[in-house]
Order: structure tokens, then sequence, then C-alpha cells
């Protein structure tokens, strides 16, 4: 029997979460941590974003620069190192986040803390979009490279991209070691061949094949001698989508194996390590190759063929490079469901975001992401470019949010050595502030605009489902100590359309609960109806349960209504009585035969629920498998 109403919760515990239930056994508390990740699985399961970002963020700086020629071309690695020095500096950064905020939350974390309720929900947003965004563009990107290599798949992207994502979203529901496990070795190939291509690459006097490149159009300008600052700011714009998921590993602190703050650490500084060094490698490549964008091939396939030739290790970075973008999707996955348990915690968003299934997982949150992105894929038709535009906005105010906030940190704590900290946070904060604004200025008329609209928009609805849990907490004097409990006089409904072993089970248990018991039956005006009541009347007289039995009658063919009207009419002649509604069901062992059931149990409880204020109990009757 479950209570709908009159549910008890936990002294001081907000309303809606749950807890379970204490079964006086204590594990011991390395038991969880075969379900939390090492620091190579972390590595595995948060950052294979930023991993990813190596396939479009050169060849964005590239397309970009393309516009001034062969020129512009020059300054790619001019560009790549000025991203770079930003991203040394924000791992730097988030090496200090994980240290004072253990408990994960990243920006969100460290603004709620130190900036201000209203900056933290800002972070926290910027963060939503832009995790919900890279599942999307990761996805498509994925599936671009598979239908480049078979155009005759092109139709059916966004089927493939509703499939990968699918696929993600079951391997996390499984826990995030399990993710990790399972996209280790993707990472492992991934990394070694881009790292392999680039070693390759710089003992080659010139490309060994432009196979790939043969036959299509030119993306190159001409006639441009020199380059505007406005041009490499677009470029630096462009290039830093390689920057995204570099805050997921702080964001994610709890998922890491004790001690979590140290393994989250390493995690961190591999991170930026691998990264950093395959966007300058690929960037050398490019000016040694003296590469051209090309319409229909990616820059990275050009540097493979050039460094390795049109062979199977050509292939192989291909292979790599589609499943490593399809599955990095996983990074959001990692760290969007324990950001979105903080802010439930915090009562900003339902507090089923913040429960957690046996094996670690935030089972709400990966599904809700899931929902949201195949809506995404959907409404972009699988097309990358539809999704880029909105991409990187919100991970750069996030940074920018949590650099100020650390710095505000370093000047109210001064431990020893608070100065150089305090230096290291400002210089990131100016960096990633700049960044914020160029990205969302050069971005904005291609679809930027969204995302600074939607920004409000989420933090409004943060705030109003903040201001729902207030009113709730003060209905119910959460933190406050109740008066002592008082015994009241016990009125219990039954409805009742039959006489069965479950109608007698029904009553047992009413008779039980309450002082008093009424049986209730709906009915309805049919001349079968009618005798069908006055059937089940006399068979209530033979029977004699010592129940009265009540006739609700009805004049159309509704039975929720009926009933909560009764309902309410008896709260009202007896305002001093609890007055419980209990409703019997029969639960069948098999799913399938569950389906048969005519659901009007739910029927009258949805209207009990809606329409009074009186507690619902459900009954069910388990009919076993071996039942005859």
């Amino acid at each position: 029997m479950a209570t709908h109403r009159g549910k008890t919760t936990v002294a001081g515990q907000a309303p809606g979460a749950e807890e379970p239930p204490d079964t006086g056994v204590r594990m011991p508390p390395e038991a969880g941590d075969r379900h939390r990740l090492t620091a190579l699985q972390g590595l595995a399961a948060l950052s294979l974003d930023a991993m990813a970002s190596v396939a479009y963020g050169p060849e964005s700086i590239v397309l970009v620069l393309a516009a001034a020629g062969a020129y512009g071309l020059g300054f790619t690695l001019p560009v790549t190192l000025a991203i770079a020095a930003l991203l040394a500096v924000l791992v730097a950064s988030y090496r200090q986040v994980i240290a004072v905020f253990p408990d994960g939350g990243g920006s969100y974390a460290v603004a709620r803390k130190h900036l201000g309720r209203r900056t933290s929900l800002i972070a926290a947003a910027s963060l939503i979009l832009d995790y919900v965004l890279n599942v999307a563009v990761s996805v498509t990107a994925g599936v671009a490279a598979l239908t480049s290599a078979f155009p005759e798949l092109y139709g059916e992207r966004v089927w493939i991209c509703l499939g990968v994502l699918v696929l993600v979203t079951a391997v996390n529901l499984r826990g995030v070691v399990d993710s990790a496990k399972a996209f280790l070795v993707p990472t492992a190939v991934f990394v070694g061949s881009i790292l392999a291509m680039v070693v390759v690459g710089l003992f080659r006097d010139g490309p060994v094949s432009t196979a790939s490149a043969a036959g299509h159009a030119s993306a190159l300008g001409e006639g441009a001698t020199a380059v505007g600052a406005l041009l490499l700011l677009k470029a630096f714009a462009a290039g830093c989508s390689a920057l995204t998921g570099v805050e997921a590993v702080a964001n994610a602190v709890p998922s890491f194996r004790a001690p979590a703050a140290r393994r989250a650490q390493r995690t961190e500084v591999a991170l930026g390590a691998l990264l950093g060094v395959m966007l300058i490698g690929l960037s050398v490549l490019i000016g040694r190759f003296h590469l051209q964008p090309v319409e229909g091939v990616t820059v990275l396939a050009q540097l493979a063929d050039a460094s390795f030739g049109h062979n199977a290790a050509f292939y192989v970075v291909q292979f790599a490079t589609m499943v490593l973008l399809a599955l990095a999707a996983n990074t959001s996955f990692g760290g969007l469901p324990v950001l979105m348990s903080l802010l439930a915690r915090d009562n900003y968003l339902p507090h089923v975001f913040a429960l957690k299934a046996d094996r670690q997982v935030h089972r709400h949150g990966v599904v809700w992401l899931a929902l949201v992105s195949a809506v995404l894929l959907v409404f972009s038709g699988g097309d990358t470019n539809t999704l880029v535009p909105l991409f990187a906005i919100g991970v750069f105010v996030g940074f920018t949010i949590c650099q100020v906030g650390m710095v505000q940190h370093w000047f109210g704590e001064r431990p020893k050595g608070w100065q150089a900290k305090a230096a290291l946070n400002g210089f990131g904060a100016l960096l990633t502030g700049v960044s914020a604004v160029v990205v969302t200025a050069t971005k904005f008329t291609e679809g930027a605009w969204l995302i600074v609209l939607a920004l409000p928009l989420i933090v409004l609805a943060f705030e109003k489902i903040h201001r729902a849990y207030a009113q709730i907490g003060e209905r119910l004097e959460l933190g406050r100590i109740p008066q002592a409990p008082q015994r009241t006089r016990s009125l219990v409904v039954v409805p009742v359309s039959g006489l069965s072993r479950l109608t007698c089970q029904a009553l047992t248990a009413a008779r039980s609960l309450g002082d008093e018991v009424l049986a209730v039956t709906v009915a309805h005006s049919g001349p079968e109806d009618r005798q069908a009541a006055e059937a089940l009347r006399r068979d209530w007289e033979l029977w004699k349960p010592g129940v009265e039995l009540i006739e609700v009658c009805s004049g159309t063919r509704s039975l929720g209504r009926p009933v909560s009207a009764y309902v309410r009419e008896l709260m009202r002649a007896h305002p001093d009585t609890q007055v419980t509604v209990l409703i019997p069901e029969t639960e069948p062992a098999r799913l399938w035969q569950r389906m048969l059931q005519n659901q009007r149990g739910s029927v009258v409880a949805h209207a009990v629920r809606r329409d009074t204020d009186a507690v619902i109990c459900r009954l069910r009757f388990r009919i076993t498998s071996d039942a005859r």
C-alpha cells in the first residue's frame, strides 16, 4: 500500500527529496569506490569533448583565416599558440578550483560562495546550455564524418544521430565507470593516432599524398596581402571551441575515487597537456604542408593524408575521429547530471535530479539531457553548422565567472602564496572575459543571440522553482519543531464496483485504518448500469460485511468526479475528521498483463488528489504467476 498524501519526510529535508530506507547496515567508505573513477578513467569519461575538439578547432581557425588567402593561413600557428596559452591558464586555474571546491560544481560552486546567488545561477545556466549543445554538436560532427566516408547515408543522418545518442545514454545509465571503460579504447586510439600523425608529419619534407583533397574546390580567398585584427579575433573566437570541456573535470569531482580532489587534478593536467600538444602539433603541420581548406574534406583528413599517405593509417585516423566525435557527448553526461544534482540540492531544480541510482548515476539528469539533445538533433536536421554558432559561448561565461570568484576567494582567505594564485585567476578572468565578448560578438548574427536570450530565461526558471520550494517549505514549516501529533477521528472511503476477494481485502485494510468505513459505488443512469447497481446492492445485503454501501449517482460515464465530489462533501460535513480514500487495485505478475487493466484506480486517485485534500492509499492485490 502506497500513501500519496501525508508522506513523511526527514526533519529539515526539502520537500520532494527522498532518502533510502535505513537498513542498519553501514557500508565501508571505500565500498562505493568501484563505481567511481580513477584518473585514467576520468580522462576517458570526462575529456572526450576536449579531445575531440582537435578535429574541428584547428579547422575553424583555418576556415576563418582562409578569407585572407594564403597569407592569412600563415597566422594559424600564432592564433593556436594564443589559444594554447589560454588553455594553460584555464587548466592551472581549474586545478585550484578542484582543491578549494572538492564537492564539484565548478563555476556554479565558486560563484554561489563568493559572487552571490544570481551570478551563480548565470554560471549554471551557461554551463547547462553548453553541455546540452555539446551533445548535439558532438553527435552531428561524428555522423558528419561517417556520411563523408559513406555519402549514401547522408539522407539518414538524423536517425543515425539519434541512434548514437541512444547508445551513449544507455552506457551512461549503467554508471560513469562503465562509460569510462567503454570509451577508454576509442580515446586511446584517437590520441595515439593524432600524436603519431604529428610525429610522422614533422619528419616529412612535404605531403605524402593529396588524394583526399583532389577534385574538391578550394575555399581559399585570393588577393589579400594583410590580415586585420578583426579577422584574427574572429579566428581566435572560432578556435576557442577547442576549449569546451576543460571545466568538466572540476564539475564532476565527486565522481572520482578517494582522494577525489587529487585524482581530479591529475586528470585536469593530463587533459590540458594532451590537448595543448595536439592543437599545436596540428597547427605546425598545417603550416609545414601549406594546407589549404577545400570543400567537403576536413582539415584533419588532409593532414592524415599528407603525413601517412592514402592508406590504412589514413582510414584509422578517420575512423577514430568519427567514433570519438560521436562519443564526445559523454563529457556532458559525466558533468551535467552532477551540476544538476547540486542545483536540485539548492532548490533551483526539481529534487528528483538529486537522486542517485545504485551505480552512483543521476539517472534523471542523464535521461533529461538525452531528451533535450534529441530535440536539438531533430530541430537541426543533424547538421553541425546549424549548432556550431551557438557553441562555446556559455562555457566562456562560466570560465569568466569562475575566475572572478576565485580571485574573491583568495582575497578573502589569504593563505600562503595567495597573491600569486589571485594573480593567476585574475589574468585568467581577463583572458576568458575578453574571449567571451569576442566569441559572442563574432557569432551573434549567426545564431548566438539565441544563447543571449536563453540565459536570462533559464535563470528566471531557476528563480521560479526556488520560490515554489520556499513556499512549500514555509507551508510545511521545515526546519521548525512542529506541535505534538494528535489523534483525530478517521473515516475511510473505499470505492467498489463489485464483490470479490479484492473487495474483502480492501474493507479489511480500511477497518484496520479508520474508526468508520464507507464503501462507495458509482451508479450511472443507463438501464444496464441500473441493473448492475441493483445486483451489487442485493449481493451486498447477502454478504453483510458490516460496512455501509453508499450509492453515488452520476448522469455521465465519469467515475473519478462523482467519487471526489462525494469525498468533498464528507470533508465539509466532518471538518474535524481525517478522510482517507483507499483504492483497491489488482497487480498482475507480468508487465504485459498490467496493460490489460482498466486503470479505474488511477482515474479515481487523480480526481481525488486534484479536487480534495484527502489522504490517498492504493492497496495493491498482487496476482502471482502461479495463481489459478
